[in-house]
């Protein structure tokens, strides 16, 4: 009576025993945990699969990606295209910016290979569109540069342009410049010297029709140096022109102040000709004398 027992319960352990057994040779994805925690990443129009790793002690896991696009889906039935570049990879990422080429939603999969061995797909809960990629505030600097108010941008790549906004503070009207091409330094207006302007600028996407927050708004003053060097200019050109009649002016006082001018009567004056005529026979005369 009391050996049955034992005899069913050591028969219902070696039955589970044997299915779990045989369930391990059918099944041999079943060994091999898939991928968990299945998420894209997506920034600036940068997108990035990302899971949870797969851990076998001692051995290497790789891993496989495939996209899955609103033709394949609707209109091929449902295939699935293997990523090239995320095929038997061994990190636990894949940049599928490539892939996800157009504004429509996109499925994508993952799944653990050890060996000849390969786990079950994971697949996104919630497919992924590009429209809702995280836009950051581009990274600018501002500066004022003589009379020129002067922006640099970070370039983001050819689908990104910026929309820059920009005033002279203490006036409501706002002025507004779209940036498509960015070069090392953007121009925008010619300032005023002494006066204060602000800048901020915004992100924008054409391809999604979308713009990220403001930037942080950015003031700078107009540059005053040109100004004073302008002025400084100025007086030393007119220094250096009027130097010369400002010295003959004085030398005149001086001359008058010290040594004024007396005017000779008529009867006084001796014309040249009678000098010189006085002074021959002066000379004439004394050599007569002589001999």
């Amino acid at each position: 009576f009391h050996v049955l027992p034992n005899c069913v319960i050591h028969f219902s352990k070696w039955s589970q025993l044997v299915v779990s057994l045989s369930g391990g040779i059918l099944d041999e994805e079943a060994l091999l945990p898939a991928p968990q925690n299945i998420s894209i990443l997506s920034t600036n129009m940068k997108h990035f699969l990302t899971w949870s790793p797969v851990t076998v002690p001692g051995e290497t896991v790789r891993y496989s990606v495939e996209f899955q696009g609103e033709y394949e889906r609707d209109y091929a039935n449902e295939i699935w295209i293997p990523i090239s570049e995320c095929s038997l990879i061994i990190v636990t990422q894949c940049n599928v910016t490539e892939d996800i080429s157009a504004t429509v939603p996109y499925n994508l999969r993952v799944r653990a290979n050890l060996g000849s061995r390969g786990s079950k797909w994971s697949t996104l809960k919630v497919l992924f569109n590009r429209i809702t990629t995280f836009l950051t505030p581009p990274v600018m600097e501002v500066s004022a540069d003589g009379y020129h108010l002067l922006v640099k941008l970070e370039d983001l790549g050819p689908a990104f342009q910026f929309h820059i906004f920009y005033w002279r503070k203490g006036q409501e009207r706002v002025h507004k410049k779209t940036v498509k091409e960015i070069s090392s330094v953007v121009h925008l207006d010619t300032i005023e010297a002494g006066a204060e302007y602000c800048v901020k600028a915004q992100t924008y996407v054409e391809a999604i029709n979308r713009s990220s927050n403001f930037s942080q708004t950015q003031c700078v003053h107009g540059s005053i140096w040109m100004t004073t060097a302008l002025v400084s200019f100025v007086g030393f050109v007119v220094g250096v022109l009027a130097l010369p009649f400002l010295a003959w002016k004085m030398s005149q006082i001086f001359q008058y102040s010290c040594c004024p001018v007396v005017v000779l009567p008529d009867t006084l004056v001796i014309s040249l000709s009678s000098l010189l005529f006085l002074g021959c026979c002066i000379f004439t005369g004394r050599k007569r004398l002589i001999e």
